[in-house]
């Protein structure tokens, strides 16, 4: 409980503007994301850009815009804007989780009534190159 209370602190400074991305980053650094699906599915993980199993990994198996597995396929059952698992569906109550140490931390979504959550998009920009 105590994870999902910093990142919903991160989440609320964030707006506030009172935060560092190194600080969201290392909160989320090696989160593994998961899909809210029957199968638990396993979509990577938040880790630098040559990590295999990373969501920043635009050639491997979760970071590519072309895998099955992929947030970043816009076509795919976990990244189209209208996928009930997809993070950038604004509507959807099942978007990934984020879960670090055994515990959930947040939600990957671009739903602002999901809390704690971040944006993909936000996450990318700010912990791409810094992991």
């Amino acid at each position: 409980m105590r994870t999902v209370s910093a990142l919903l602190l991160v989440t609320c400074w964030l707006s506030a503007g009172t935060i560092k991305a190194s600080d969201v980053c290392n909160i989320v650094s090696g989160a593994t994301v998961m899909a809210q699906d029957d199968e638990n599915t396993i979509l990577g993980k938040v880790a630098n850009a040559y990590d295999s199993k990373s969501i920043f990994n635009e050639y491997g198996d979760h970071g590519s815009p072309y895998a099955a597995k992929s947030i970043w396929n816009e076509y795919g059952r976990f990244g189209g804007q209208y996928s009930t698992h997809s993070p950038f569906n604004q509507y959807t109550s099942t978007p990934p989780i984020l879960i670090k140490g055994g515990k959930a931390i947040g939600y990957l979504t671009v739903n602002k009534a999901l809390k704690p959550g971040i944006s993909p998009n936000l996450l990318k920009e700010l912990c791409k190159d810094t992991l």
